[in-house]
């Protein structure tokens, strides 16, 4: 088997799955984009199997410590631990990420479930050369009604792979219904976001939304409502829902009926909206996508943080609540609330930290990857002025 020999000190001796091009000493064998490899020390010692691409900065992705092909086989008792992994943490059968990639021992593939309906994403080269062989091991594993590819994501650019979405199995579902501690979405598989919701947040909106009951809320980049939606559920006095899409701002709408609720949408970009807001809140809540994709930009996305934690704190008034969230790996916890109290001190507003969020258990975490725990959040409430 072709494979590399990786240099002292590399990532992967300290539990990483990952290897750079910078932490190869030598390619053996000859391996063509997708193969599977073996991996070796400096001293020719065996480290496991990995999937391999060149034309990525991640040039190998181990999957095992040991020797291991593709097969469906494979796939299938990965799969299942997976599930027994899922079903011993409580999770929501029905409505939950099935596979997390290198957290699953699967790098690159990522499955959601949604009732009858599973949404594949392939975001490595080797698993998107297998997508037969995985699409198999799915139905022998979850006899789903259909399989909608859904690889739209800009993770596949690295990867040298062009975006798709197509039927993998059965027809495209109609737009349909799910439900997720009490509230109601309308999920479109092949148009919504991301795989058609942000399952990672799912318990999240409960945990905001026991802190809302007569409150005036004002949820920022709403996507469909999640926060705004749970908040209304929960008894506030009123919700705002703010985001630039405007396919975002209608699946608002279209859940606040389905939950018979009353929600205020409004299609605007939310750093505006906070600039030039004449109103003041009671619980504001941050949800923005991703503001940087490496650490070359970490800087500048700190800065966009910051301003609409700014504007934020001059909406929010005393014994108000923040609720805020940052889903990039490169934005660290410690990053992330350092910047936050950079925002209050310069607002001369003093907070007090009531609740730490985390991403879902269906996204398990290892803490020797980073980038498998990328989502961190916190909730504060606004003391009054000392």
């Amino acid at each position: 088997m072709a494979g590399l020999i990786v240099r002292p000190r590399a990532r992967i001796f300290h539990g990483h799955e990952w290897v750079y091009q910078s932490e190869i000493q030598k390619t053996f064998g000859n391996p063509e984009p997708g193969d599977i490899i073996s991996l070796k020390d400096f001293r020719d010692r065996p480290l496991g199997t990995a999937i391999y691409n060149p034309e990525s900065q991640i040039v190998a992705r181990r999957f095992t410590r040991r020797k291991q092909d593709l097969d469906k086989a494979f796939f299938l008792r990965r799969m299942e631990h997976a599930r027994k992994i899922r079903e011993t943490s409580g999770i929501q059968k029905n409505l939950c990420r099935l596979l997390w990639s290198e957290s699953d021992g699967l790098p690159g593939i990522i499955l959601d479930r949604y009732g009858d309906h599973l949404v594949l994403q392939t975001l490595t080269l080797a698993m998107d050369q297998r997508v037969e062989i995985i699409k198999e091991a799915l139905l022998e594993a979850y006899e789903p009604q259909s399989i909608t590819l859904r690889n739209d994501s800009p993770m596949r650019k690295a990867e040298g792979m062009e975006s798709e979405i197509k039927m993998l199995h059965g027809e495209v579902p109609a737009p349909f219904e799910v439900e997720s501690a009490g509230i109601k979405f309308l999920v479109d598989l092949s148009e919504g976001q991301k795989t058609g919701l942000y399952l990672d947040q799912l318990d999240t909106y409960s945990a905001v939304a026991k802190h809302s009951e007569g409150l005036k809320v004002l949820d920022c980049f709403s996507n469909q409502g999640g926060f705004g939606l749970a908040c209304a559920l929960a008894g506030a006095a009123e919700v705002t829902c703010v985001d630039i899409s405007e396919g975002a701002i209608q699946a608002v709408g279209e859940n606040a009926k389905l939950n018979a609720v009353k929600i205020k949408a409004v299609c605007a970009n939310v750093f505006d909206f906070l600039r030039e807001s004449e109103e003041t809140y009671d619980l504001i809540i941050l949800d923005p996508p991703s503001f940087t994709k490496n650490k070359k930009t970490l800087k500048d996305a700190m800065r966009g943080y910051k301003e609409i934690h700014l504007r934020a704190l001059k909406l929010l008034n005393n014994d108000g609540y923040l609720s805020t969230y940052s889903c990039s790996h490169h934005a660290t916890r410690e990053i992330f609330l350092s910047m936050i109290c950079d925002a209050a001190v310069d607002a001369k507003k003093t907070l007090r930290l009531v609740e730490n969020h985390a991403q879902k258990l269906d996204h398990p975490v290892l803490p020797t990857i980073p980038e498998t725990g990328y989502l961190k959040g916190f909730t504060f409430q606004l003391l009054p002025n000392r």
